[in-house]
């Protein structure tokens, strides 16, 4: 079964998750909400959706034909302010994934599908987050794990990503390189034979021989070596100025990135609505929508509910399932 986390109920999570069961878009295997039945019921009625919803007395209750909700029971309909930052709203929130990794840990599901968080409100109770990620990599004990964002466009992976680009230029180490390459061959090699990596350069034209940097001479050069040595199917560093062109039209699966927005900017320019967030490496599959709270339209019922779909299916073939 998987788990599917309702986000900040402040945000766009509610109804994306009634709109796409309304919709037919969550199909062809069991799943349960983990959020507050009484948000999705507030937000159910205010929307005029009239999706059934179904409150689990435990995991294994499972109704037909509803959306079945494994209640937190955290909140209260009245606590919800939609389109406005809320410290207890967004504690909620991080509850919901912490929960449902713990379950997932557990083997009460087999993967989790999460629905946005907004990181400047949890740090109101959680100074120190960063992201689903990293708490849930936290929550697994792990710590070589990466971010990989997927759709039938373009595929990348990152080295670092939420960390300044001070850090992120500090984090381009050999090592770190190569596990990310394994990490994306490793998923990747679940549905397709051989995927053909490539590795990008941090500096402007993969730092031209030395001119503008060393980075790729020390570090990542060697990585791909070492990546091809052990059986992989990599290539760079590439420039990263003409890496993405050349993935998009089909000569590599996946591309490794070195920070946050080296990856993120040509993927949701390319494809925004049908993203999907996955975590490489952790004890537990989790994939997730490629977009925020949405804030300014959250209960407007205008949200779109593509990447949940599309994080939706991911998960099940991640799994090698259908």
């Amino acid at each position: 079964m998987l788990a599917v986390t309702m986000g900040d109920g402040n945000g766009v999570g509610p109804e994306i998750i009634l709109n796409a069961f309304q919709k037919g878009e969550l199909s062809g295997e069991s799943y349960a909400v983990v959020g507050d039945y009484s948000v999705l019921s507030h937000c159910n009625d205010l929307l005029g959706l009239h999706v059934l919803l179904h409150r689990m007395s435990s995991l294994e209750d499972l109704a037909d034909g509803a959306l079945n909700i494994y209640d937190m029971n955290l909140l209260r309909a009245d606590q919800i302010t939609p389109g406005q930052i809320d410290r207890d709203v967004a504690a909620a929130s991080r509850e919901y994934v912490a929960e449902a990794t713990r379950l997932a840990l557990d083997n009460k599901f087999t993967a989790l599908v999460t629905l946005p968080v907004n990181k400047e409100a949890i740090r109101l109770s959680d100074p120190q987050f960063t992201g689903h990620t990293e708490l849930i990599a936290g929550i697994c004990g792990q710590s070589n794990y990466t971010m990989m964002l997927a759709s039938e466009k373009l595929t990348v992976t990152h080295v670092s990503t939420h960390v300044s680009m001070e850090q992120s230029i500090k984090n381009v180490k050999k090592d770190r390189v190569y596990n990310v390459v394994k990490l994306t061959s490793d998923a990747l090699s679940r549905f397709q034979d051989a995927p053909r990596i490539a590795v990008a350069g941090l500096n402007a034209h993969a730092g031209e021989g030395g001119a503008f940097g060393r980075q790729e001479i020390d570090e990542i050069a060697p990585a791909v070596e070492a990546a091809n040595a052990n059986g992989m199917c990599a290539f760079g560093p590439i420039p990263p100025d003409t890496v993405f062109l050349r993935a998009y039209k089909g000569e590599f699966d996946a591309v490794v990135c070195m920070y946050h927005d080296q990856g993120h900017i040509p993927m949701k320019l390319l494809d925004f609505e049908g993203g999907v967030n996955v975590t490489l490496g952790l004890d537990v599959v989790r994939t997730s929508v490629d977009h925020g709270t949405a804030f300014d339209i959250a209960y407007k019922g205008i949200a779109s509910t593509g990447s949940l779909a599309a994080a939706f299916d991911y998960a099940k073939k991640i799994q090698n399932r259908d």
